[in-house]
């Protein structure tokens, strides 16, 4: 059977070839879309593609990873622009029938040197798979929601290398980050973890909050060693309103 990281290659090269047969790889009777600037099922995904494909996209893989029903990517696009993206599919049987993702703009390199989308690629530590997505679902719950970064180090090491365009490496710089207000409240607020994906060493936690009182979803790639996180990667999204969304199903 085809793996379920090459279904998602398949399908999201259609972004770069405008191939409407990528979009088979989907299941369109049952297809949920999450996008909510993308209607519904193949047929959505195809036009899409092929609007997207006029302006000569490239689309890169830098990280791919499996977890049971469930395939998810870390991506560049070059859309005459950079863009740094997560893509997750649920998949039944070979073929998508969920997709959510978050997008932003590339930036950087942030203030100690680092890209949206360099450092570690390898995938180790298969047998610690479910030890590290419990660490990333407390860390999420006990210190990024409450906001009780006093317990920042029981999850994040010290010498955190940061991926993150506007955040240096090191805890501080991050509890610093976490800490920032804007106006009567957080400049960055986390309200909601809808879901954790993992496979060995990374984790990505897929959230919902605030970013400059915005309605924002975050996206964050963790690495962890022998227990902590020791590296972040994220996309930052601002999540259109309502009465522009093209689907019914909700960003998350």
């Amino acid at each position: 059977m085809t793996s379920k990281k090459t279904l998602l290659k398949t399908l999201l090269k259609g972004i770069e070839t405008g191939d409407p047969a990528s979009a088979a790889v989907v299941n369109e009777d049952k297809y949920i879309q999450h996008n909510p600037q993308t209607h519904e099922g193949s047929e959505g995904l195809a036009v899409l593609f092929a609007r997207l494909a006029k302006t000569n996209p490239k689309v890169t893989f830098v990280r791919v990873f499996e977890d049971g029903d469930f395939a998810f990517a870390h991506n560049e696009y070059d859309f005459s622009s950079l863009r740094v993206a997560f893509e997750v599919f649920r998949f039944e049987n070979g073929q998508a029938v969920e997709h959510w993702d978050n997008i932003q703009p590339m930036k950087g390199p942030n203030p100690s040197g680092r890209t949206m989308l360099g450092g570690m690629t390898d995938i180790t530590d298969t047998d610690r798979t479910e030890d590290n997505r419990q660490t990333v679902r407390d860390y999420v719950d006990t210190v990024l929601i409450p906001r009780d970064f006093s317990r920042l180090q029981d999850f994040v090491d010290a010498d955190l290398i940061q991926h993150s365009p506007e955040i240096a490496d090191g805890i501080v710089p991050l509890r610093a980050a976490l800490e920032e207000p804007s106006g009567d409240g957080p400049r960055i607020g986390y309200t909601h973890l809808h879901r954790v994906l993992a496979e060995g060493n990374f984790v990505l936690a897929m959230c919902e909050g605030e970013k400059d009182r915005a309605h924002t979803s975050f996206y964050d790639l963790y690495r962890l060693q022998d227990g902590k996180i020791v590296e972040h990667w994220d996309t930052v999204e601002t999540i259109a309103p309502r009465s522009e969304w093209k689907n019914a199903n909700g960003k998350f």
